[in-house]
């Protein structure tokens, strides 16, 4: 008598999206499928945040919330050392949006208008351990306007961000005011911005992620 084969593991996914169009079709879809079980759906990425991570496989995170982005849910995710596994499921095609959610931790990553045989394999690979990502140049992952700064134009940046003045700048670093004026114009030119509260902004922005 032939031995039944074990059954695999169902995958318990958390949804997390705000439109009921969507929710309600996903919804629909994972119910046809034996492997894969709908275990909560929340339009808050902090739910997913204070939920126990042994009640939770896998996470399907939109782009936009009802109180964060998908990048904010990842980033908690991280500073917490949670195990769940994410995917991002977005409308926003920009490559720069894929980039950060790499970075931040997803281990998914798949469009809203793709066709939905794109969508089970991305949750099947990384409910298994993979990674699954639409092409991208790997290359280009960490390739932020940041990292064309060298090492003394990013530790310029650093005071810069901390409030500093010129003059304290200049003193910090054992300069004239004139070279960090100078060293400013040339970090501005390369981050294509146009003063310091922008530059700022995008220093913090990369610091946090």
């Amino acid at each position: 008598m032939a031995e039944d084969h074990p059954r695999s593991q169902t995958t318990r996914v958390f949804l997390l999206e705000a439109n009921p169009l969507v929710v309600s079709a996903i919804t629909g879809l994972i119910e046809k499928e034996d492997d894969l079980v709908l275990d909560r759906v929340s339009d808050r990425g902090s739910d997913l945040i204070a939920a126990s991570e042994e009640s939770v496989d896998l996470a399907v995170i939109a782009w936009d919330l009802a109180d964060m982005k998908a990048v904010d849910v990842l980033r908690r995710l991280r500073s917490k050392n949670s195990s769940v596994k994410a995917i991002v499921f977005s409308s926003n095609r920009d490559p720069s949006a894929l980039r950060q959610a790499v970075r931040l931790g997803a281990r998914g990553y798949c469009y809203q208008q793709d066709d939905i045989a794109i969508f089970f394999t991305t949750v099947r690979a990384v409910a298994a351990g993979h990674i699954c990502i639409p092409y991208m140049d790997i290359a280009t992952l960490n390739d932020t306007p940041l990292a064309h700064l060298n090492a003394r134009e990013r530790e310029l940046l650093d005071v810069l961000a901390r409030g500093w003045t010129n003059q304290q700048i200049a003193n910090r670093l054992g300069m004239s005011e004139n070279t960090v004026k100078y060293y400013l114009k040339n970090i501005y030119e390369k981050l294509n911005v146009r003063n310091r509260s922008m530059a700022v902004a995008l220093w913090t922005r990369e610091v946090q992620n």
